[in-house]
């Protein structure tokens, strides 16, 4: 599985909890506090989205961020290899993240900075 896959599986999810919560582009746009093209371009896979806007769109939809990204279970095996691949990438990508906010902490420097500023968002991996 490529990172495009997972990119094109966030978005056909997003869109079906959009459509199952009867959920316009544009009001899930305003419940999350998104752009509707923001969200039209996640939906359509046209981009990577930030980590900021991922947690957004979670709460806003009512779901887990595993949610986002793994198949429906209708069509899906959680033993499976796939399932592995998907919860490896995630958990990397997470992994990276805490990393790199302990490390700031534990420099002194996270303190210091405006929360916008803190945990810059971890190169994204292909």
């Amino acid at each position: 599985m490529t990172s495009d896959d997972i990119q094109k599986r966030l978005g056909e999810n997003v869109k079906r909890i959009r459509k199952e919560q009867n959920l316009t582009q544009f009001q899930l746009a305003e419940k999350a506090d998104l752009s509707e093209e923001t969200v039209k371009n996640i939906e359509l896979s046209r981009c990577w989205t930030s980590d900021k806007n991922l947690s957004k769109l979670t709460k806003a939809l009512e779901v887990d961020i595993c949610q986002l990204f793994f198949p429906i279970s209708s069509s899906f095996n959680a033993d499976s290899k796939e399932a592995g691949v998907i919860k490896n990438a995630i958990a990397g990508h997470l992994r990276r993240y805490v990393d790199t906010v302990l490390d700031e902490i534990l420099s002194g420097g996270y303190k210091d900075k405006p929360i916008s500023e803190r945990a810059a968002r971890p190169a994204a991996t292909a």
